[in-house]
């Protein structure tokens, strides 16, 4: 994350596509003119290559509703992949679905020793780690990460964790170099490391 001589992060680096600019289908198919410019995230960039963002778009759907592990997990997951990746965006934004399911800020503030916290349980302790080593050392998952998974896990859920981890490595890192932080609250723009803990996050719709 390059930072000026202030520790203020500059601003995205590749043009938005306004709303009114989009492909009319991709325009429909996320219900762009009713998203804030917040919720329509990545898509402001991705929406140059319409025909990919329709795919992204769909994929992304069916992690996010077609889902055997619950939202909280996922949701821990993620944002410690986030911390990991400095995607900005990631790390400040908080999906409904997963404070419904008990997500709370005490336990993101765990995120920062998960190995550590007391209110996290086995199996998400073992799926936080997983995706850890997907985002920072992904050829030290051998057989005792998968077979501490299956503790937890069957073999559908393992494929549905890996899968969602692995989108959220990938598009996350891509999501940090674009460095999409206008919308964003002061403390993500600051820095040149910044934390999902900490306060100031932003609930999605």
């Amino acid at each position: 994350m390059l930072a000026d001589r202030e520790g203020v992060t500059k601003g995205t680096r590749l043009k938005m596509v306004p709303v009114e600019e989009f492909d009319p289908a991709l325009r429909e198919l996320v219900a762009a003119d009713e998203r804030t410019p917040l919720e329509l995230g990545l898509l402001r960039v991705h929406a140059h290559r319409p025909g990919h963002a329709k795919a992204i778009v769909g994929l992304h759907g069916a992690l996010w509703t077609d889902r055997l592990l619950p939202d909280r997990l996922l949701e821990l997951v993620r944002l410690r992949i986030a911390f990991f990746n400095q995607c900005r965006t990631c790390m400040a934004i908080r999906y409904p679905d997963a404070i419904a399911d008990g997500l709370t800020e005490e336990l993101v503030c765990s995120l920062e020793r998960p190995s550590e916290a007391p209110d996290l349980s086995d199996a998400e302790r073992a799926a936080i780690r997983y995706g850890e080593l997907l985002a920072t050392d992904h050829l030290a998952i051998d057989d005792a990460v998968y077979d501490d998974l299956r503790r937890h896990f069957s073999e559908a859920e393992i494929v549905e964790l890996g899968t969602y981890a692995a989108f959220c490595v990938g598009f996350g890192r891509l999501g940090a170099t674009w460095n999409m932080i206008e919308e964003l609250p002061d403390r993500f723009k600051q820095g040149e490391r910044a934390t999902p803990w900490g306060g100031d996050a932003i609930t999605l719709r």
